[in-house]
Order: C-alpha cells, then structure tokens, then sequence
C-alpha cells in the first residue's frame, strides 16, 4: 500500500472514536466500569496510531504533493450546490490530528481514575468519544460546510460535558451559557459561508484561490465573519464568558476543552482560511489586536482568582490570545506553534489541578490549600514543569512558542503589539507563580479547612456542598491513605498521564526551533505548502534575536520572581489575599472580571429584552401575525360570500345562464351600434 493508497483511509481517524461513542451510548450502563472507560481509550487511541501513519505517509510524499483529498461521496446536490463529504490531509490538518488523538488519549486514561464511582461513567466516555470524533471531522474537512459539522458536533459535546453533573444548577446554566454564546459566533460563520458560495461558487478549500481576485470589500466581509465564529469558539472578547463557567465540568472535560479541542477550532479556522485574511489585510489588524486585548484583559482578571481551575481557564483564554496574536500579523506557523505547546502544558496544568482536587477530596479554593509539594510529589514535579513552561522559562516548550510570538511581532514593525503581548506574559508568569506557590508551597492550609469541615458536620469525608458533585464519593472516601482530610496521591491512571504530558512540555519546544540556517524550524518546513502564499519574516540579525529572545527570558523571571515575593510564606491566617488588598477597588474590579457578565446579563434583560418583546408583541403578532390573519378572514368573507350563489336548486343555476347570456347579447348589441 503506497501513501495515497494510505491516506485515502483518512476516514478511519474520526471512525474510531464514533464508533466507540456508539457503542458506550448503546451499551454503557451494561458495560459498567472500568470496562467502559478503557473501550473509550482504546478507540482514541486507536485514532493516535492512524494519524501517525498518516503522518508518516504524507512525510513520504514530496513537498509540492503533501495535499490528499480523500474519495467520498456527494453529500448535499441543490442546483449549483454541492457539498461532497470528502477529507483533507495535509500538514495543518495532520498537525491538529496528532496532538487532538494524543492530548486526546492521555485525558481519556486520566478520566478512567477520576471519574471512579460516577453512576453515569459510560455515558461520561460516550461524549467523551463523541467529542474528540466530532473535533477530527471539524480538522479533517475538505471544505467549510464539512468542518461546520464537526464545528457544531464539537458545540453539542461541549454542552453536553459542562453540564454533565446537571443536578447542580450552576453545572446546567454553565452549559446553556456555552450552547448560546457560541451560537453567536456560529451565526457569523454561516454567514461567511453564503457569501463565500455566493463570490466563488463553492464551499471546498480549494476555491479560496480565488479569494484575491474579490474585491476588498467582499474578501473582509468573509474574513471577519469567520473571525466572530473564531471568537466564540476560542473565547476571545467580547464572547469569552462562556469558558470560565465552562469549569463547572468535570476536569477531564475542561483539559480536553481548553487544551486539545474545542478552543483551538478558531485559531484553526483563521490558519485554513488565511487566503481571505490576507487579500483582505485589515481583517488580519482586527484579529491581532483582539487577540492582544483578549491576552491581557484575561490575565489581568487570572492574578486575583482563588478556584484553581478558574485561574487556568482564565490563562486559556489569555493564551488563545497570544495565538490570535500571532495570526493577525501573518505568523501563522508560529500560531500554530503555540497551539501545540500549548495543549501539552495546559493539559498538564489542567489534569494536575484535577489532581490536586481529587487528593484534597473536591477542594478548588486554593485559600485553603498550600504546602501540597509533600503529600503529592508527582503531581507537584508534573504541575510545576507545566508551570515553567507556561511562564516562558528555558528550554520548556512554552519559552520557544511564545517567544516566537512575540518576535514574529517585532518583525513586522508591530511594537504595539509586542508591548501588550509582553505586559501579558509578565503577567502569565506572576499569576502562574501565586497558583503553583499557594498550592504546593507555603502554610498548609487546608488542615484549618478540614477541622472546620469536620466540626461543621461531625462526619469523617464530608465536603463544602458548594464543591461536592455527584461523582465525588470516590474522590472523599480517604480510607486507606490516612486522616479523613489528608491530601493523598492519585492512583496510577491519573499520574501516568501526567508524567507524559511532563516529558512532551519539556522537549515539545524542540519541534521548532528559531534556528533557521541550522534547519531546527521543523514545524515552520512542514506546514510551509499550506503557508507558501505568505510572507515569511525572519530575524533581521542575530543580535535582534538574542535580544528579544532575552527580553522574553527576563520578563517571565520577574513575572516569577515577583509572584514569589508575594506568596513565598503563602496566605495569613484569614486566607486575604496581599494582592487584591493593595489593588483595592481595582481588585473587585478583576475579582468580578470587569463585570462582562453582569454586564451582559443586564443588557439581555434589559435593552435586549425589551427590544425582543417589541418585535415579538409589537412587529410579530401586531404586525405580521394581523397581516397574514388580515389575509385569511379576507378570503374567508369571500369565501363565504361566494357559497351564497351555490344554492344546489337547478332552477337558480338555468337562470343564471339565461341572465348571462342576455347580457352578452346585450354587450355584441352595444358595441355593433
């Protein structure tokens, strides 16, 4: 079997995951745990194994052919228009496919520990799968009606997860916030998608060589539409509000969410249309200062955060900025770059937090954590490797990606944008530092937390209500690891996971190296058929690059440094934050996240609301609704006037007749005179 013959299998990467989806929503319940949770992991992992072929096939091909679209079928014939269910395979789309089926299988045997003793724990793998196929479809897409099934695929899971533990209210409204924001965003990628069929004639990737030749005003019109699907999507501002919440799922959920799917769909979106994004040109100015402003608006709020996943959602969304960052000014190898790294070192930081919660028995508040180092070594080591490379430290992946970033910005005469994305990494580092120093070092905390728990209900394992969830029960029973309270290591499921996401956040950087004439741009040569119609910019000099390469050094130490002379010793008796005291009413300000939600909430129900029950009493039933009705008693009264010569008497009808023909005669007459 050659290459082609290889990749025409395309199809079998999102099969696998599907059809395991299948089965667990069939068969679930009767397959029980852990069973269940392994088939799950068996059939992503089945789907990693695929993309490396795929990976090695399509390496095998010369440059200029690395571009397979799969046979398929016709999926959808009206008129001119047709879709055909077809995939592609090229460097960007198997780029996604390898870290969503690796990312994808590590959070998989995570979960089979962490969802222990969940009375919904097949279903749990079932969206899982569903899920992770729907994010494969939405990458492997020939054309842009393709990738939007995946796209709403992703946003049914997405739902579907949030609000997994639905008999928590919080649990439920976190997932119909999701559903509706990225209903939103969904609106502006239809659109782009009548408007690209309508200029160019179809929806497959393909056509978008003609982009150049629309005129500029129909090319940024495309360009921003697919930008607000982007941004709702990948949780930039204005519709970034649905990701904090979006916590509210189990961990596992908010790792595959926030580092390997979901999230990353946007920045996906803008790379595979980047032909509109060029021609049009300003498109691309709105999507890096969006990006920029998403970056330091998100860390700004992320430094007064007390929920521990809270925090790390927050970075997700400053981080996505960074990669928005980079696809406005043109560097989208760099975008993607930071993409990959990133779903390493935040997976890492978002099952770490899952592990932290389940040794400390579904605590968050990390005001009642601190000097966990002790009682959970691997998650500790796992936590801060993610941590370093986060903040931008040498050589962690994180250091090389976002670095890449910031001197692709740089190089193209964006000082601006360098500044805001410096101000937000400095910030990344010290948020980072307060999250790892609270909860790993310092005063341990929590065991003031556990005698005040203890006292309250006088019962061993009981749990703050507000952080209890249905499938708790395994994480509370402490049983064999000591006190009813004591933190304690996760089983073997859960830490092995993380030790792998260690080893790729310490040598992942190593993909793509900013040493061009020594060859080590690997990632940049593999996805350059995709990008060979954009200006590539390197450094000006040597010197340039060491010294912003420095520059970016420095500012994650002090970021760190700083953080640490706050939170070295941890937090006083009480738990007050030192930060958001000196901060003041700009702290309650950050604390609330600049109050977009209330915001929003009050501009729904307010002004919004308003108008929507005038279109819906004043337009709809008093104007609409009384024409069409207007329309009908009309037809009625005529009707009804009408049945009244239908007498059924034979006689009436011959008089007609005669009466009819009198007059006709009497019109020949008239009109012979």
């Amino acid at each position: 079997m050659d290459a082609h013959e290889l990749l025409e299998l395309a199809w079998l990467i999102p099969a696998f995951p599907a059809a395991g989806a299948v089965l667990l929503l069939l068969f679930g319940r009767r397959i029980g745990e852990p069973v269940a949770g392994w088939i799950a992991t068996a059939t992503i992992g089945a789907s990693f194994l695929a993309s490396v072929a795929a990976f090695v096939a399509l390496l095998s091909l010369p440059e200029e052919e690395r571009r397979v679209v799969s046979d398929g079928y016709t999926w959808l014939r009206a008129g001119g228009f047709a879709v055909d269910f077809r995939f592609l395979v090229d460097p960007l789309s198997v780029t996604m496919i390898l870290f969503v089926t690796g990312v994808g299988t590590l959070i998989h045997l995570y979960s089979i520990g962490y969802m222990h003793g969940d009375p919904r724990f097949g279903r749990f793998f079932a969206y899982l799968n569903l899920f992770a196929a729907s994010m494969l479809v939405l990458v492997l897409g020939s054309n842009f009606l393709l990738t939007f099934l995946g796209w709403e695929g992703v946003g049914l899971c997405s739902y579907l997860l949030i609000s997994f533990w639905f008999e928590r209210d919080s649990a439920a409204v976190a997932g119909k916030k999701a559903f509706v924001t990225n209903r939103v965003g969904d609106f502006g990628f239809m659109l782009a998608m009548f408007l690209i069929f309508w200029k160019l004639g179809s929806l497959d990737y393909a056509a978008m060589e003609g982009a150049g030749g629309l005129a500029q005003t129909t090319v940024t019109a495309i360009a921003l539409l697919l930008f607000l699907g982007a941004v709702g999507k990948s949780a930039q501002i204005p519709l970034h509000i649905w990701l904090p919440d979006a916590m509210e799922g189990p961990t596992p959920v908010s790792a595959l969410i926030h580092a390997a799917t979901m999230v990353t769909a946007g920045v996906f979106l803008v790379a595979r249309a980047h032909p509109f994004f060029e021609a049009s040109g300003s498109a691309g100015t709105v999507v890096a200062w969006v990006g920029a402003a998403t970056a330091l608006l998100a860390a700004t709020v992320a430094i007064v955060q007390n929920d521990i996943k809270r925090v790390l959602a927050y970075s997700t969304v400053s981080q996505l900025g960074y990669m928005f960052l980079a696809a406005g000014v043109g560097a989208y190898s760099a975008a993607l770059f930071h993409m990959v790294t990133h779903a390493f070192f935040k997976a890492l930081l978002f099952l770490g937090a899952g592990s932290v919660i389940h040794g400390l028995h579904d605590e968050q508040d990390m005001r009642r954590m601190g000097g966990l180092r002790r009682w959970m070594p691997i998650t500790a080591g796992t936590f801060i490797v993610g941590w370093l490379a986060i903040a931008g430290i040498v050589p962690f992946a994180g250091f090389w990606s976002k670095d890449e970033i910031l001197a692709q910005a740089w190089y193209r005469d964006d000082y601006g944008l360098w500044l805001v994305g410096a101000l937000a990494a400095l910030l990344t580092a010290f948020y980072m530092t307060r999250q790892v120093y609270l909860v790993f070092f310092g005063n341990e905390r929590w065991r003031e937390a556990a005698g005040g728990h203890d006292a309250a209900a006088g019962v061993a394992g009981d749990e703050p209500a507000e952080v209890a969830h249905p499938g708790a029960g395994a994480h509370s029973a402490a049983g064999a690891h000591g006190g009813p309270h004591e933190p304690h290591e996760s089983p073997w499921t859960m830490t092995v996971p993380l030790g792998a996401l260690a080893v790729l956040t310490v040598v992942g950087g190593f993909v793509n190296l900013p040493f061009v004439e020594q060859g080590l741009e690997f990632l940049g040569e593999w996805l350059h058929p995709v990008f060979e119609d954009v200006e590539v910019v390197h450094a000006p000099s040597f010197s340039t690059a060491f010294a912003l390469s420095t520059a970016a050094l420095v500012i994650g130490v002090g970021g760190i440094l700083l953080g640490r002379a706050f939170y070295r010793a941890g937090l006083p008796s009480g738990g007050e934050d030192p930060v958001a005291r000196r901060l003041g009413p700009v702290g309650r300000v950050l604390e609330n996240a600049y109050y977009f939600d209330r915001g929003i909430a009050r501009l729904v129900s307010g002004p919004l609301g308003a108008f929507a029950r005038f279109l819906a009493d004043g337009f709809d039933r008093g104007g609409v609704d009384r024409a069409v009705n207007g329309v009908a008693a009309g037809f009625r009264l005529g009707g009804e006037g009408l049945r009244r010569l239908q007498t059924g008497l034979v006689r009436n009808y011959a008089l007609g007749i005669v009466l009819g023909a009198v007059a006709l005669v009497g019109y020949v007459l008239a009109r012979s005179l």
